[in-house]
């Protein structure tokens, strides 16, 4: 596509009247509104920034802090309810057989053990393992821990803090 003369003029004219790139390809015809962009950037046309002005909204300004404290909440508070009941079901080891959409898909051991198998107990909606290993499967974002540790029962609640504290 080549640019005759009263095509430049047609641009120039439709540039200065605040008309859309988009808009001026569509009139001018057979070019697009990328060739219509580059043309007026190599004659130096004037940028086509519209300031507005807008009156500070404090309700909107309000709406936006309490959705963000609200989200950040709405996830650490997920974990910390799990955290009040420190009493865990005891494990209904399963085969990959028996497993159903209810039952907590975590392998305990190495699979090609005998004695492998799965958690089995009562899953969380949504999730496929139980609140137990929930937490050993949620990681904060950009804080992973290096090597996995063994957890006695008389350190599970300071663990389960740090992972939700870490956050």
């Amino acid at each position: 596509m080549s640019w005759t003369e009263e095509k430049v003029a047609k641009l120039k004219e439709l540039w200065g009247k605040g008309k859309t790139a988009n808009q001026i390809a569509e009139i001018i015809g057979g070019i697009s509104r990328n060739a219509v962009i580059g043309k007026a950037h190599r004659l130096n046309l004037s940028a086509k920034i519209k300031t507005r002005f807008v009156s500070p909204n404090k309700n909107f300004e309000n709406n936006v802090e309490n959705k963000n404290s609200k989200s950040f909440r709405g996830r650490r508070s997920r974990f910390k309810s799990l955290i009040i009941e420190k009493d865990f079901e005891p494990e209904n080891p399963k085969q990959l057989e028996e497993l159903d959409e209810n039952s907590c898909k975590w392998p305990i051991g190495h699979p090609n053990e005998k004695s492998f198998y799965f958690c089995g107990r009562k899953s969380l909606k949504d999730f496929s393992y139980c609140k137990l290993h929930l937490l050993y499967a949620y990681q904060p974002k950009g804080k992973k821990e290096g090597a996995q540790t063994i957890i006695n029962k008389e350190d599970m609640p300071d663990f389960i803090e740090k992972k939700v504290g870490s956050k």
